[in-house]
């Protein structure tokens, strides 16, 4: 999507630079005389009519306004139809990236017009290209997490039509008529575009709603993420840009695995360092240790951080964890944050995203567990979640024999998880692991001493071999993890 979107979008405006040239010039010859001129096409004939080109300008922006509003919403109405998304995203973007491709050659023909011209035009692309380093800041630091998505294309929508209109003011004498029509159009549509901006909001809500097979409970939008929350009786269940995390009906498998066979495995439990798991769930399986006296959390997404602490359903779930003294919350990406702490840890969690992208598969790399290994305590456990070993069993595999890669001993294991299906882990120690001496002195609902015993004893059809170390200049991992078994699930 990413790459349709910017190649195709700069591809178009290519397209669009080209067709300009056919703009403005029938004007020019009607001026001059047709009969003293070249045949139109050739360069002698290319004489151009600054006000043609002008008015050709303020239309293309006032094309560009709603179409920047509505497009979005039309393909997110696309997606969630279920319909032809890539088409609807191709489409969209030649229509957009033609209209955008025609501005500058128009404004660089209307330079060469007219000095007067010139000042106003270059003022106001002057704050045009201000604009554009405002915005592509603005939009995930202010108003993505402030007004959402489909309220911020509005808002952004309405810009093109403010500046018709500040445009057709910024011409003296004569000229000042010129785009008295485009202006009224453009007040026009500014207008519509910020009233229409809140509306967005209960009509993308509804389309979202549509997704999920349980009513929503709560949204947010945060610089990184949409999270949502539903609940259907007893089964509560948290979304992160459409991906279910967790349902409380067995999200207890999956955080019992991920947290006390490394507890059970580390010689002390008494610093504990876990990486994402912003929800609580495994700070509430860490707590119920006796031993520990810290945890420091690392996560990215404090709005996680905040659902979980304020939501009372996940305040439920997560037994209150973030009220505990003994825990400490840090907002840090963990890449960065974690190998530049000062202390050691007897246990360190991490609990990342599926390694999907390319950016979170640094948090599975040989760098960074290679970085972070200091802040592992000589006796130390490390264990970190692992994708299926079913549905992308190269993408487990590829992570245990990436923590091999920096000389740890890795033992990896597999729960299910009813919400997800088979679940694989991965713990790794300086010290080889003896699975006998494990020990289970906290209450459980799905762990047990004998099944803690065997848990790592891998099933007949998950192999591990046969993969590349996943490293940061050559993230292997997205690759594995991108196997078609997933889609047959």
């Amino acid at each position: 999507a990413y790459g349709v979107a910017v190649g195709g979008f700069l591809a178009a405006m290519g397209l669009g630079a080209y067709l300009s040239r056919f703009i403005g010039t029938e004007e020019a010859r009607a001026q001059a005389g047709a009969e003293e001129l070249e045949p139109l096409g050739s360069d002698a004939s290319r004489i151009d009519s600054p006000k043609n080109l002008l008015v050709a300008f303020a239309w293309v922006e006032l094309w560009i306004a709603p179409l920047s509003a509505l497009l979005p919403l039309a393909l997110f109405a696309l997606f969630v139809m279920d319909g032809p998304v890539w088409i609807g995203l191709a489409l969209v973007t030649l229509l957009l990236g033609t209209l955008a491709g025609l501005e500058v050659p128009l404004l660089t023909r209307l330079l060469e017009q007219d000095a007067g011209v010139r000042d106003a035009l270059a003022g106001v692309l002057a704050l045009d290209y201000f604009g554009a380093l405002a915005g592509s800041l603005a939009l995930p630091v202010l108003l993505l997490p402030t007004v959402g998505m489909f309220p911020s294309a509005a808002l952004i929508g309405a810009l093109p039509a403010l500046m018709v209109f500040l445009l057709g003011q910024g011409f003296g004498g004569g000229k000042r008529g010129v785009l008295r029509s485009q202006q009224r159009w453009a007040l026009l549509l500014c207008a519509a575009l910020v009233a229409l901006a809140p509306m967005t909001v209960p009509l993308s809500d509804r389309l979202e709603n549509t997704l999920y097979s349980a009513p929503v409970i709560s949204r947010v939008q945060s610089p990184y993420q949409r999270l949502v929350l539903t609940r259907q009786g007893q089964d509560v269940r948290l979304f992160l840009d459409g991906e279910l995390q967790f349902s409380t009906l067995d999200e207890y498998r999956y955080h019992e695995a991920l947290v006390h066979p490394a507890m059970s495995a580390s010689a002390s439990r008494r610093r504990i360092l876990v990486m994402g798991a912003g929800d609580g769930l495994a700070l509430r399986e860490v707590l119920k240790w006796p031993e520990v006296e810290r945890v420091l959390l690392l996560e990215l997404d404090s709005a996680v951080v905040n659902l979980a602490q304020r939501q009372p359903f996940l305040q439920q779930a997560n037994a209150h964890a973030y009220a505990d003294p003994r825990v400490e919350v840090r907002q840090a990406d963990a890449f960065l944050a974690a190998p530049a702490l000062a202390e050691t840890f007897d246990v360190i969690l991490a609990d990342f995203p599926d390694p999907d992208q390319t950016v979170l598969a640094k948090l599975y790399s040989q760098g960074f567990y290679r970085r972070l290994l200091p802040r592992l305590a000589p006796a130390g456990v490390f264990v970190t979640q692992a994708s299926s070993p079913f549905f992308a069993p190269r993408a487990f595999a590829c992570i245990a024999a990436t923590l091999g890669s920096v000389g740890l001993s890795v033992h990896p294991y597999t729960v299910d998880v009813p919400s997800f299906g088979p679940w694989g882990f991965v713990l790794a120690q300086r010290l080889p692991l003896q699975p006998a001496a494990l020990e289970l002195p906290v209450p459980t609902r799905f762990l047990t001493q004998s099944l803690l015993h065997n848990l790592f004893d891998l099933p007949g059809d998950v192999q591990l071999g046969n993969v590349e170390v996943n490293r940061l200049a050559d993230p292997v991992l997205v690759q594995y993890q991108a196997d078609p078994r997933w889609a047959a699930y």
